[in-house]
């Protein structure tokens, strides 16, 4: 019998390790099922869910080119039916803040178009105000200009 991916088989386990547990499938070949595709919770001990000699049905997973067969267990039970999410309600549009910046892209459409020059200066009069803003909080924090350092 060919071992196709996809398929469900039933086999049986032939050993144990601590990453996951080797089942003989039918035909002779061997495939190795890592503990993460034994349940859908977390597994810590492979031990508490599988048992050397346990028949087991399997979903094949892949066939890499050396022979090795990918297994796993909880694909090969049903799925339950995940119920369709109800359509999300259409949320309202809350107005956007300006917080008062000369440079927001609303405020811009309704302005003249500016030219390089108009621009370099707004920027440069932006920039030295928030320089100048900066300049007092740090200020502030170190204790200002004449303050003795203890």
């Amino acid at each position: 019998m060919s071992i196709e991916v996809g398929s469900k088989v039933t086999g049986k386990v032939t050993g144990i390790t601590n990453f996951g547990a080797f089942v003989e499938l039918p035909g002779g070949s061997t495939g190795l099922v890592h503990i993460s595709e034994v349940a859908d919770n977390y597994v810590k001990d492979i031990n508490e869910h599988l048992k050397v000699g346990d028949e087991v049905e399997v979903k094949v997973m892949n066939v890499e080119a050396d022979g090795k067969i990918g297994l796993s267990i909880r694909k090969a039970k049903p799925q339950p039916e995940r119920p369709e999410r109800p359509e999300r309600p259409e949320r309202p549009q809350r107005p956007r803040h300006n917080n008062n910046r000369s440079n927001d892209r609303n405020n811009d459409r309704h302005q003249p178009k500016e030219n390089f020059e108009q621009k370099m200066a707004r920027f440069l009069k932006d920039s030295d105000e928030r320089l100048a803003t900066l300049k007092r909080a740090t200020e502030s924090k170190r204790g200002g200009r004449g303050a003795k350092r203890g």
